[in-house]
């Protein structure tokens, strides 16, 4: 199979030879309907109208067999949803967050599934799907909520109808499509930390089936903290962000074609930690603000760029079979400089560049019927991701630094079916399969200079010769099925059962060393297949099933979502790095194993209630709107280094047990207006950060209030709104870095000095990174 990856242009133009198709049948505007239509979760609360296409057709929420949260914007912009990291407080068993030391790269875990790190290398747990193209790396996928429609988050594996294969679960956001008059909308909002944010929208009609929109934010804060070293801002924010839709459509409303393109670039500064102990080696404080920081590197500036474009062409080739392709580019680049002690000594100071660029095409073949509706289809994608960065140490010898670049390019196939038909009124049967073709190509490189490599602006000297120079290639197959039975006693009551497969392939850790390998001929020294076997690693799996029941009651005032799982995880990929010695000179060095089987079961809970209806006059309500997720996750195997099972003192990262969410609100009628008020409580246990427990890192339960006010008046023209964001000012962990020694089951304990021993540097890095503090902002919105 060839590594060579299609230029846009060609799947560009490959989706665009669909619409030169005049002679064949063009599209059917209700497929186009059931694929885009909006799942406002905010309209019908009282009777639990809620729909979405989950299952690439219009549903209503109760009707879909599989676990789905859906998120109006309606519902977003009442609850004050700034970005997709707030989408968690509403979702059970679900954890998305900025990944450590940065604003825009994506941490996301699905029922105890996912992936911190974000090198490339490792994919993700969880699929992030901007209008259904899949984002293929975790850079800059913090996505701010602006002319969104809906957000999606779908639990558990996902691959039998759409995109590509994710083991844990998947989240689709989705924008507004085009209205078919002009209109302009300003947002903007202003508040704590001096938050500035305008987004302003529009849409024209061109004539002839033509429709054109444009959307821009300008989204700013100063910081919660401050770099004490440099006189930044700390957490402060600094972006701008743009999209531009054209929209066609045949005047029979056959035919539509969706073309888009986004562009974002962040110039926040970057986000460094907070010590938890004074430093080792200068005694460099533990400030009393978390926000604060004392971290020295500055070079390179904090830089994102990402964009992309994808092109959607529909067209019905009968009643009853639609052809969809879906056709994207989508490239990005990050410059960031990571201080890991977060003091001014040059001490594991890490220049880091992250750059990634993608090529997708997918085909899909919809069918519907009065019993029968599903899909086929190909999906392809072809991926770079490059990363280089320095280790900048304390040594005697000035800018030294401890070089590792790697390159993984990805080229994957698959195709996937996926049917459901209505046996009975009341049973239904859904059986799906995807098979996949996965090939990692990586070159992993390491090496010692004097200054600082050409991508950071430098010019180095070699000092010695490359540690690690290794190329490799490695090809990954798997087919995985699913299957749902569900049963319909009446129109207001499912209950369901699936079973359903998940994978992700292998690959080859990019921070790893060769001459870490081991060496299994004494005389000829380290093999090709021993440091092949040392930096590569196996795909791992899921076999996960669900039992679940959707339903309603009094006159549908009463809805809830209940479903059990349990999943056998296999080959569980642990990637981590560790201090360690390259040619003299310390470093990181990747360390990834498939060492590890494991049990996940659990509980989810979604509810809405109406408490009350009309109590205020006409269209006013009371309503209650909660979700409970519970989650045992338990390794049964653990190997480690020595090669003892050490199961029994390792934890799942980044799932908390409990997670519980419950909100109170009220629309009234007032004045010709529409008020609604809300306060939601979200609490999550006892956080892990990492596979090990520490005393340093690891986040106790702790519960975060917020509260929003809107009022919308002149038939909703105009709204304007306040809220406020962990009202209470919980201080929370959410990333941290640890490489100090540990030996009682990961635990660091002192030395007989009473201090601890570095693994990696000589202060002793534990420094952890928070959520944000309280905030309260007011907003405001015209339309025209």
């Amino acid at each position: 199979m060839s590594a060579r990856i299609p230029s846009a242009r060609t799947f560009l133009s490959t989706g665009a030879a669909l619409v030169a198709l005049g002679a064949a049948p063009a599209f059917a505007q209700d497929a186009t309907a059931a694929y885009d239509a909006q799942a406002d979760a905010a309209a019908d609360q009282a009777d639990g109208e809620i729909v979405v296409t989950a299952r690439r057709r219009e549903e209503r929420l109760l009707d879909v067999p599989t676990a789905v949260t859906a998120l109006s914007a309606a519902t977003l912009d009442q609850r004050g949803a700034v970005d997709l990291t707030d989408i968690q407080n509403f979702t059970p068993n679900t954890t998305l967050k900025s990944a450590r030391g940065t604003n825009s790269t994506l941490a996301a875990f699905i029922r105890g599934v996912g992936q911190q790190d974000p090198v490339p290398g490792f994919e993700a747990g969880i699929g992030i799907y901007l209008d259904d193209v899949y984002l293929n790396r975790p850079q800059a996928a913090v996505l701010d909520i602006y002319d969104v429609e809906r957000i999606e988050v779908l639990r558990g594996p996902q691959g039998t109808l759409y995109g590509r294969n994710t083991i844990g679960g998947a989240v689709k956001y989705v924008t507004k499509k085009l209205a078919d008059v002009p209109t302009l909308s300003v947002r903007g909002a202003y508040g704590s930390y001096n938050q500035a944010d305008v987004v302003v929208s529009a849409s024209l009609p061109l004539g002839s089936g033509f429709k054109f929109g444009v959307g821009g934010a300008r989204l700013t804060r100063d910081g919660f903290g401050e770099n004490k070293t440099l006189g930044i801002d700390n957490y402060n924010k600094d972006l701008w962000a743009a999209r531009g839709t054209l929209e066609f459509e045949t005047p029979d409303a056959r035919m539509s074609i969706r073309l888009t393109g986004d562009y974002t670039h962040d110039k926040s500064n970057a986000r460094n930690g907070h010590r938890l102990f004074a430093g080792l080696l200068t005694g460099s404080p533990s400030l009393g603000n978390v926000y604060d920081t004392n971290a020295g590197l500055r070079n390179p500036e904090n830089d994102i760029e990402a964009g992309g474009i994808s092109m959607t062409v529909n067209a019905e080739l009968s009643d009853r079979i639609t052809l969809r392709s879906i056709s994207a580019y989508r490239e990005d680049t990050s410059y960031t400089p990571i201080d890991f002690d977060s003091t001014p000594s040059v001490d594991v100071d890490v220049p880091a560049v992250y750059k990634n660029d993608q090529t997708s095409q997918e085909f899909q073949l919809l069918y519907n019927s009065e019993k029968l509706n599903g899909l086929f289809g190909y999906y392809y994608l072809g991926a770079k991701a490059t990363t280089g960065f320095g280790v900048l140490l304390s040594t005697t010898l000035a800018g030294l630094n401890a070089y590792t670049a790697g390159d993984v390019r990805t080229e994957t196939h698959s195709v996937y079916g996926d049917f459901t038909y209505d046996i009975t009124p009341q049973f239904s049967l859904t059986v799906g399969g995807r098979y996949t073709w996965d090939q990692r190509q990586s070159r992993v490189f390491k090496a010692n200079y004097i200054g600082l490599t050409s991508e950071f602006g430098g010019t180095p000297i070699a000092f010695g010769n490359p540690s690690t120079d290794f190329r490799g290639t490695a090809n990954f197959k798997r087919f995985t099925p699913r299957a749902t039975l569900s049963f319909k006693p009446t129109e207001n009551h499912m209950l369901y059962a699936s079973y359903s497969e998940g994978f992700k392939g292998g690959g080859f850790d990019p921070r790893g060393s060769g001459t870490s390998a081991p060496i299994s001929n004494v005389a000829a020294g380290r093999t090709y297949q021993d440091i092949y076997n040392y930096l590569s690693f196996d795909p791992e799996t899921v076999k996960s099933y669900e039992i679940g029941w959707k339903g309603s009651a009094f006159d549908r005032r009463l809805t809830w979502a209940l479903d059990g799982f349990y999943s056998n995880y296999s080959d569980v990929q642990i990637p981590g790095s560790v201090g360690c010695l390259v040619g003299g000179v310390q470093t990181f060095c990747g360390i990834t194993t498939n060492a590890a089987k494991a049990d996940i079961k659990g509980v989810e809970l979604e509810s809405n209630a109406v408490l009350a209806r009309g109590f205020a006059g006409p269209g006013s309500n009371l309503s209650f709107t909660g979700s409970l997720g519970y989650i045992d996750a338990k390794y049964k195997r653990f190997i480690g280094p020595t090669g003892v099972d050490i199961a029994n003192v390792r934890v799942f990262q980044n799932t908390p047990e409990w997670n519980l969410t419950g909100t109170l609100g009220a629309a009234l009628p007032v004045a010709s207006g529409q008020l609604t008020l809300n306060g939601t409580a979200a609490y999550r246990s006892l956080t892990h950060q990492f596979e090990f427990a520490s005393p340093f890192l690891d986040q106790p339960g702790y519960t975060l209030f917020d509260a929003n006010l809107t009022y919308s008046f002149a038939e909703g023209r105009y709204t304007i709104g306040i809220h406020g964001k962990n009202l209470t000012g919980e201080t929370y962990k959410i990333g941290g870095y640890q490489y100090i020694s540990s030996t009682i089951a990961g635990v660091p304990i002192k030395n007989a000095s009473g201090g601890y021993t570095p693994t990696l540097g000589k202060e002793g890095i534990a420094t952890a990174f928070y959520g944000n503090p309280r905030q309260i902002f007011a907003t405001f919105g015209v339309k025209f």
